[in-house]
């Protein structure tokens, strides 16, 4: 019985650790990323993934897009296109 247990514990100790160090901080990321596209609001600056600046100027909950107005017009995009980090970077106060 010990036996059986000792041959599977590098198995067991490697998955512990793949989840601790990758899995788990994915899906606290993906997390925060949905929290962070659901408190989205009209007049926020943000910036998209691609590196589009711009203001959202109205948000659709339909189909979980967003118009955003940028010195060119309003494109729509859907919510998932916007980054978090930079737009975060975009908002926080100036020190």
């Amino acid at each position: 019985m010990l036996e059986q247990i000792q041959k599977f514990l590098p198995f067991i100790l490697m998955f512990v650790v793949v989840y601790f160090f990758m899995i788990a901080p994915q899906m606290k990321r993906a997390k925060k990323e949905k929290k962070f596209a659901a408190e989205l609001k009209r007049g926020d600056k943000v910036i998209t993934k691609s590196g589009l600046h711009g203001k959202i100027a109205e948000l659709n909950d339909k189909d979980n897009s967003c118009v955003i107005e940028t010195m060119a017009g309003k494109l729509k995009f859907d919510r998932s296109a916007i980054s978090m980090e930079m737009s975060s970077k975009l908002n926080a106060p100036v020190k």
